[in-house]
């Protein structure tokens, strides 16, 4: 299970703990993100600067719900509180549990520190039985048809093999068909499974606060799968610091999501899919504070990564010191915002004259308060999309219109 950190509080996201024994970690080495920051950890850097070609805030034509690969996912199913019980949750559990998967994550032994003392052949040989399973999340299958499975990427992130739960109890080896960290999405598909059971995905852009909602997922692998857990929308429009959770406005939630529910649905009293869980708060004194990614936001990026492999980001081809804080910047006199770390050659800030110790304190005149807030506003572009940067450089503020180049994923 990885741990993130912005300056004051702790997230986590809701992985299972490592069954290696092992806590992986996000690497906190400085890297380029080609689309955009994703997130900060304490004591390292992220690249910011690309972001996914739609998101809502921004006018512009949303796919019809729910679509993928141009068609229309069946909707086999609606619930029906008179049929079967007096308890929606009853209902809803049966409905939706069926098409909800754990999914285990297995990598080498050697890579993961476990190659002596445990019988395992040392050879480098990863393809043979020396794979451990080091992790497990959730996804649910959105395509019965196609085997098409939703999770998040740090679910399957350096996975040399999938393998996929399903809810009767059988079990088939998965592959990725798309991931995408920058949204902490992904795409798996498994083939040769028959009578399939898909969700039916809502309009999250509807969800009202105090509306009840159903978290159903895997917390701690199969012991405990299918775990079904009942809440609110306790606010929406949350933005977290966290690589790929920092792209969207968050739905926050007080039914329960633990280590092993990340990539599982979160789901309304229709019984439709508005949110996938991917973290929680962990601080001590806090309970109750799960996040989801909205599905409605979700959808653009799950397409691409169907039809294409990897979702196309709109950037600036900038590197942001995650390390740049409010607080940092009030101590030495400087304004809050994204610092940047390193500009790429040739890249569109490159070209506008941007520079390595510029920050950047708004975007089209949206105030800019760290680098996460720069991923989400960046998030609202689209590839070509002209934006106005307003930073600050040796004591003054200045503005520059920078277009916005295609990164792939």
């Amino acid at each position: 299970m990885s741990d993130y950190s912005n300056n004051k509080y702790k997230y986590r996201i809701s992985r299972s703990y490592p069954k290696a024994g092992r806590d992986r970690r996000h690497p906190r080495s400085m890297t380029v993100l080609a689309t955009g920051l994703i997130g900060a950890l304490i004591g390292g850097f992220l690249s910011a600067g690309v972001v996914i070609s739609v998101y809502t805030n921004k006018v512009q034509t949303k796919p019809t719900l729910p679509v993928v690969l141009g068609q229309q996912i069946p909707k086999a199913r609606t619930v029906d509180y008179t049929a079967s019980s007096d308890y929606p949750v009853v209902d809803i559990a049966n409905s939706v549990g069926p098409a909800v998967v754990t999914i285990a994550n297995f990598q080498s032994a050697n890579n993961q520190g476990l190659g002596f003392g445990f019988g395992f052949d040392d050879s480098g040989d990863d393809s043979g039985n020396n794979l451990v399973e080091i992790g497990s999340g959730s996804g649910f299958i959105i395509d019965a048809n196609n085997g098409y499975i939703v999770t998040n990427n740090h679910v399957i992130d350096g996975a040399q093999k999938l393998s996929v739960g399903l809810a009767d109890g059988e079990n088939f080896d998965a592959k990725v068909v798309g991931a995408d960290p920058r949204t902490d999405l992904a795409v798996i598909k498994i083939s040769n499974a028959s009578n399939l059971t898909a969700v039916v995905l809502g309009d999250s852009s509807k969800l009202q606060v105090g509306e009840p909602v159903v978290a159903i997922g895997n917390p701690g692998g199969e012991e405990f799968a299918g775990s079904v857990t009942a809440g609110v929308v306790s606010a929406t429009n949350r933005i977290l610091n966290l690589q790929g959770e920092s792209s969207f406005n968050l739905i926050q939630t007080d039914a329960a999501i633990n280590p092993g529910n990340s990539g599982g649905p979160l789901v309304d009293y229709l019984g439709q899919v508005i949110g996938i869980n991917s973290a929680k708060f962990q601080e001590t004194g806090f309970e109750g504070m799960g996040f989801a990614i909205p599905i409605t936001d979700a959808i653009p990026t799950i397409q691409q990564l169907i039809q294409n492999g990897y979702a196309s980001h709109a950037g600036l081809n900038v590197q942001i010191a995650g390390q740049y804080t409010k607080e940092y910047a009030a101590q030495n006199g400087l304004p809050a915002g994204a610092y940047i770390a390193k500009v790429v050659a040739g890249g569109p800030a490159d070209q506008a004259g941007l520079k390595q110790g510029d920050i950047i304190t708004q975007v089209n005149d949206k105030t800019i308060s760290n680098s996460a807030e720069l991923t989400h506003e960046l998030f609202k572009y689209s590839v070509g999309d002209k934006v106005k940067l307003t930073y600050y450089r040796n004591g003054s503020s200045q503005d520059v219109t920078v277009t916005l180049v295609e990164i792939k994923g």
